[in-house]
């Protein structure tokens, strides 16, 4: 029975990342399943793993507070098989999600930042910006410290609009 169960999560998942065609966060998942109350969260983290060794899911950005995952088509073949296997109000309700939270959804997919200690001893911050498989902007700066740095990352998501459009400003 729980084997059954954790394959209507791991449909649940493939479906969103299907349905919405855009790569969701760990946190996103996390939100509906756990909102809904369809599982807890070590067995959802169990199954998220599970579709990442069965390569059904890939992770497509790693940075230190989030980890953004996409469908791979062996993971929408097989949604088209067993996709029948979801009932319409799960459906509903994975359709309903998606529509009220695209926004945010496409933008956490989008923006990212992170940072690393460089070879000189101070750090690198990566940001980036990307739109559907093209990069919209990305940066490397330094900085002395990993505080800094940690302030910097979390600022992207808010400045990088701005940045963006700042940069094209300036270079046209």
């Amino acid at each position: 029975m729980a084997t059954e169960v954790n394959t209507i999560y791991k449909l649940i998942i493939l479906y969103m990342l299907n349905k919405i065609n855009i790569p969701m966060s760990n946190t996103q998942i996390s939100e509906f399943l756990l909102g809904k109350e369809y599982t807890n969260y070590f067995n959802l983290q169990q199954i998220i793993a599970e579709l990442l060794e069965s390569e059904f899911l890939k992770i497509t950005d790693n940075t230190q507070k989030t980890t953004i995952y996409e469908i791979t088509p062996q993971g929408k073949e097989t949604l088209s098989y067993f996709s029948s296997k979801l009932s319409n109000s799960i459906k509903e309700d994975i359709n309903t999600y998606l529509a009220e939270n695209k926004y945010e959804i496409k933008k956490e997919g989008s923006i990212s930042a992170d940072f690393f200690k460089s070879t000189t001893g101070d750090y690198t911050v990566h940001c980036m910006v990307r739109e559907g498989n093209s990069v919209l902007i990305e940066l490397n700066l330094s900085c002395p410290s990993e505080e800094q740095a940690e302030i910097m990352c979390s600022k992207w998501r808010d400045a990088s609009e701005e940045i963006y459009a700042h940069t094209i400003k300036a270079l046209l």
